[in-house]
This record gives structure tokens, C-alpha cells and sequence, in this order.
């Protein structure tokens, strides 16, 4: 780690400080073999008062590994346990106590129908869903494929404990612009507390699926929630539905709330309220690059934003970034066409207007997505990401030579990129960063990663993985908010 950006970086943003906290790094977790498309998240598995990372990995597509769930001690960065996977575990984890022992188990899915309840103590497997008990039933035969990120749901069985929300779908044997094989996707409740399918049903419209559906619950006590069909080069449809209509497996009165020919919606969406009226409003972005605000009451559009010929994959960041009291929207899309696309911009936009207030033009496309909080306590946020420099022109099909991987902060105040970390021959494509305080000092933590890269490895290659905790002098005055990837809860709504 280069310390002189940590410099640069506190003083441009005049952070005031303790003398005695310095910006550090607490600890580096170095892992040969794997890497990850997953993005972390923490809780306190080993009851030291610390709060622990869980992080899915694994080795490449297709390959078996003995470490495709991570446990990271928070205070030392050893392993705690580690799970095996027949294939890369990319979702990150939903944490819940299913056993009852007080401490919280970790369910995560990825690639190949993995989905596995691990028991957050020492890892071992409570439950994992089997494809194949379903071979033969009208809907869950087609879940088969991968599992996204899943959200908690009201227990629905009467067993006291919430029940799981995921979707299943994708097929990345299938080339893009080809029809056949991409399958229906499906929208599932389980039992966390046995992995059982309590109700499931295919997309309304039949198509795949590769998003992450989310859940709230308004303040009329309605159930709602929002998922979306199609991919990089197919039609799609994001839908509000009611919990109890999927409970009922049954979609059909799914309502759509936007659309996108040739594309479809991949990014998860989120909850966040930009009408002032206690009612969550529905903010979503299509593979396409169209951004929408959805009002939650009447499901109209509120306003829309594009920049053309651009794509997105990539989470939403929400945050006050600008000075009324409406959250506002960061995020990323990718310059060009899938799977060649040749930059990236970096925006936001005005939650109440959906005016453009801030672009940038830095790096080359990403998955990974940004996080915020006000790292300066002037009540203004910051977003802060990862982004990768090195030639975009076909990287897809030819491996850079060389990657300068870096964290940086941007300052929406000041319109200044703040340099936090900057590492070269490393890479972060995919792992989203984590805003927490580790240890409840009051002090803000980030949990970082980055990947090894040489010139004979793919982009989307993993050759080792390093996880990283900072400590940061910053004195923490409010929450987190939107701490990590969709939200410091994982579940997409900005509270």
C-alpha cells in the first residue's frame, strides 16, 4: 500500500481528527489460487465483539475449490472457516440466525444452482438446495441454474424465522444474441431454516433472469417486491409484485414498471424515498443505461435519464450528495457494447430532478459498485469505489499488460477525485468495498480486495486474492448507510 494517498487524501478533505488515530492498515489477508466476484459483508461470528468478513469466492469458472466461502477474523484477518464449492460462489452473504445459538448463520449462492445455509460458527453446512429433487416440477425445474443475492422476507410458516427471497436464472454457456437455452427464469421463497421451497414461479414474460430481486415494506403495511428479467443482449422488463401473490406462486398480476428492448435489467434496483411522502420509491437502471425513478404509491415515472450509447450492470449507490433532503443516485455505466466495452462514466444524479449533477470519464468498465458516507462531516456524502486503469480496447479478448488498481473517494462538494489506495499488476473488476467500524470504536473501517494480475492471465481471471481492513481517522457521526454492495444490509433499501 502506497500511504502517501492516504495523506493526500486527508488533507484535501480537512478531516478533523485525534491525534493518536492515524490512518492504518490494521491487516492483509493474502490467499493464493482463488479470487472472487463477490463483495463482503460482516457480523460477529466468533462472539469477540468484532464484527467478522464473509466474502464468496473461489478459483475460476467451472472449477471445484476448497474455499468458496470465506469467514475473516475482523481484528487479525486469519480465516476463521472456509466452505467448499463445486463452482464460484459470487453472491454475497444474507446473514440469520436459523439455528437459534445466537450467533448468525451466512446464506449464500453462485454459479451451477449453488446455494448453501452455513452455520456462522464454523461453517458447516446446515442446508443446500438441490436442483435435482425438482427435476420433474412445472416451475423449479427450471431453477438450475444460478442463485443471486437473496433479501429477508416475513416468516411465512410460523417457525420464527424469516424466510428467503432469490431468483434463479442465467446460463453462461449460452453466447450472447443466441435464444436458445436461456431458460425462464424463477422468483423463490425458502425456509431458511431447511432450505425447503415455501413458493416459487417463473417470470411473468418468460424470460431469464439475472437480478437480484428487493423487498420492502411500506408504510400501509403492503409487501412489495421489485425484480427484472432479460439480459445483455435480450428484452427484459422490470415488475412490482406483492409478497403474498409469490407466496401464492403466483406472478401473473406482477405489474411492469418499466422496459427495455434489446436489453433487459440485470442491476439491482433500490428502495429509496425521492418524493417526501414516507412511501419508498423504486430507482432502477436498465443494461441499457436508462435510469428510472418510480414513484412506490401510484408506480408512475417520475423522471428518466440516459447517456447514450452506454451499458450498466453495475449497483446503485444512494447518498445526500447534493444540499436539499432528497437522496441522490450515483453510480457507473460502461461506454460501447457488451462484451467490448471500451470505458466508463461515473455519475450522479439529483434524486428530486434526475438532473445531472456530477460526470466523470475515469478508467475502464467494472462490476464492482460504489459506497457511501460523509468521510468529512461537512453533511455533503462522498462515494467511494474501486476502478481499474489499463487499456480497455479488447480486453476481453487479450490480456493487459499492465492494471493500476486504485480506491478513491470523490468529493461532490468540492468536485475533487481523492486518491485512497493505489496498487500496480493488481486488479478489482468485481468485489464491491465495505464501510464499517470493525471494532466499535467509532472510527470508520474499510474492507477492500484486489486481485494479482499478469500480462498471460484474462481480466476476468483470478490468480490470488488480497483482502485488506484500513482503519481511517475519521470519527464516525451518523450511521452507514449504503455501506456496501446495494446497501449496508444487503437488501437494497436506503433507510
Amino acid at each position: 500500500m502506497k500511504f502517501i494517498y492516504l495523506i493526500v487524501f486527508f488533507s484535501l478533505l480537512s478531516i478533523s481528527c485525534d491525534e493518536e488515530k492515524k490512518a492504518s492498515l490494521i491487516w492483509q489477508k493474502s490467499i493464493p489460487r482463488i479470487g472472487s466476484q463477490s463483495s463482503p459483508l460482516a457480523s460477529d461470528l466468533n462472539s469477540d465483539d468484532i464484527l467478522d468478513i464473509v466474502i464468496g469466492a473461489g478459483e475460476n469458472e467451472y472449477q471445484k475449490s476448497a474455499q468458496g466461502v470465506l469467514a475473516i477474523d475482523g481484528l487479525t484477518g486469519d480465516i476463521i472457516w472456509q466452505a467448499p464449492c463445486k463452482d464460484q460462489i459470487f453472491g454475497s452473504p444474507t446473514f440469520n440466525d436459523i439455528n437459534s445459538d445466537n450467533i448468525k448463520d451466512v446464506i449464500i449462492g453462485g454459479r451451477s444452482s449453488q446455494l448453501y445455509a452455513l452455520n456462522g460458527i464454523n461453517g458447516d453446512r446446515i442446508w443446500q438446495y438441490n436442483p435435482e429433487e425438482y427435476s420433474t416440477h412445472p416451475v423449479l425445474k427450471y431453477a438450475n441454474k444460478n442463485f443471486y443475492n437473496s433479501v429477508l422476507v416475513p416468516d411465512s410458516n410460523g417457525d420464527g424465522i424469516k424466510d428467503i427471497l432469490i431468483s434463479n436464472g442465467g446460463n453462461h454457456e449460452v453466447f450472447q444474441h443466441v435464444r436458445k437455452g436461456r431458460e425462464v427464469g424463477v422468483l423463490l421463497v425458502l425456509d431458511a431454516k431447511s432450505g425447503a421451497v415455501i413458493a416459487s414461479d417463473t417470470m411473468p414474460d418468460g424470460n431469464e433472469t439475472y437480478m437480484t430481486p428487493i423487498y420492502v415494506e411500506q408504510e400501509d403495511g403492503s409487501k412489495m417486491i421489485v425484480f427484472g428479467t432479460g439480459g445483455e443482449t435480450f428484452s427484459g422488463n422490470l415488475y412490482m409484485t406483492r409478497l403474498e401473490d409469490l407466496l401464492n406462486n403466483d406472478l401473473s398480476k406482477s405489474k411492469i414498471i418499466a422496459s427495455e428492448k434489446s436489453h433487459g435489467f440485470i442491476a439491482p434496483p433500490a428502495f429509496v424515498d425521492v418524493t417526501n411522502d414516507n412511501i419508498f420509491d423504486i430507482i432502477a437502471i436498465s443494461h441499457a443505461g436508462t435510469m428510472s425513478a418510480i414513484d412506490g404509491e401510484n408506480l408512475k415515472n417520475i423522471w428518466q435519464f440516459k447517456i447514450p450509447d452506454t451499458e450498466s450492470s453495475n449497483g446503485l449507490a444512494i447518498g445526500n450528495f447534493t444540499n436539499d433532503d432528497i437522496p441522490d443516485i450515483f453510480t457507473f455505466v460502461s461506454k460501447g457494447k457488451w462484451p467490448w466495452n471500451t470505458g466508463s462514466y461515473q455519475f450522479m444524479l439529483n434524486g428530486l430532478t434526475g438532473e445531472l449533477e456530477y460526470i466523470d470519464s475515469t478508467a475502464c468498465p467494472r462490476l464492482s459498485s460504489p459506497v457511501v458516507y460523509d468521510l468529512n462531516n461537512d453533511e455533503i456524502d462522498e462515494v467511494v469505489f474501486s476502478l481499474d486503469s489499463f487499456d480497455c480496447q479488447g480486453f476481453t479478448s487479450r490480456p493487459p499488460e499492465n492494471i493500476l488498481s486504485q480506491l478513491i473517494a470523490i468529493n461532490f462538494k468540492d468536485k475533487k477525485i481523492i486518491p485512497i489506495d493505489q496498487n500496480d499488476k493488481v486488479k478489482n473488476i468485481f468485489t464491491t468495498p465495505l464501510l464499517a467500524d470493525i471494532d466499535s470504536d467509532g472510527y470508520l473501517d474499510i474492507i477492500h480486495a484486489n486481485y494479482p494480475h499478469s500480462e498471460n492471465l484474462g481480466i476476468l481471471l483470478f490468480d490470488g486474492m488480497n483482502i485488506k481492513r484500513t482503519r481511517m481517522p475519521i470519527k464516525m457521526s451518523k450511521p452507514i448507510k449504503w455501506g456496501a454492495y446495494i446497501g449496508s444490509n444487503g437488501d437494497g433499501v436506503y433507510r
